[in-house]
């Protein structure tokens, strides 16, 4: 496909990821009723107002997609990102819709839709930051977080771990994930924001519950990947 072609596809495929929730009743976490085993809160899930950042998300990628078909449409410096950024949306299309039927489903595409926005993240040029790299890294890092919060509740859900023993280990998971995406664009600050929000949106779910150590591991996390940007920043003025 040509470089035109694929950024055509990238608005289309923006376009019908954004509008794909109108279709369903919507989603702000799994519910106890979809698992063997009722966990009423899980801990390694962000609180609800947390997936408000899927408005933004939302915005920016069509926002950005439109930018790219309108500004860039022939720039080598996109072509690399378009297919898999395409590919990610195609799957997010429908992920609403199994994620309110099928919670396991649900996590596998997730985990597909992360490692290709990812990907399209890393391919990224840096021919206009603003609307070809940060929205695909704020919707990546969002990814990210969500993944590690999937595979948790899905782990309490079906008993193979304890709620309190997922979320720890998911959190740990996340962290050293997302390390690692940073390190591919350490100088990307929308990347790590986006899990800094939803390890946000974590330690207020628990605070009710006084959950101190999935509290205290989410603030370790914020607080890692925060320094590690503050510290390449610091560098890079230097």
């Amino acid at each position: 496909m040509t470089n035109r072609g694929l950024a055509v596809g990238v608005v289309i495929a923006s376009i019908a990821f954004a509008l794909s929730p109108l279709l369903t009743p919507g989603f702000a976490g799994y519910s106890p009723e979809q698992f063997p085993v009722m966990v009423t809160s899980p801990p390694v899930q962000p609180a609800g107002w947390a997936f408000g950042i899927w408005g933004l998300i939302y915005l920016w990628l069509i926002a950005g997609a439109l930018w790219g078909l309108l500004k860039a449409a022939d720039d080598p410096d996109w072509r690399a990102m378009r297919a898999p950024l395409i590919g990610s949306l195609a799957i997010g299309t429908f992920w609403v819709a199994v994620a309110n039927v099928s919670p396991v489903w649900a996590t596998a595409m997730i985990v597909v839709m992360a490692v290709l926005a990812v990907l399209a993240m890393h391919r990224a040029g840096t021919s206009a930051t603003l609307w070809q790299v940060r929205p695909v890294a704020l919707y990546a890092g969002w990814l990210t977080a969500a993944t590690g919060v999937g595979t948790g509740v899905v782990l309490g859900g079906y008993g193979i771990l304890s709620p309190q023993v997922s979320a720890l280990v998911m959190l740990v998971a996340v962290l050293i994930v997302a390390l690692f995406v940073q390190g591919l664009r350490p100088r990307e600050w929308a990347y790590p924001l986006a899990v800094i929000w939803a390890l946000t949106g974590v330690i207020a779910a628990n605070l009710p519950q006084d959950n101190w150590p999935v509290i205290a591991l989410s603030a370790l996390g914020i607080l890692a990947l925060a320094g590690r940007f503050a510290l390449l920043r610091a560098q890079a003025v230097a």
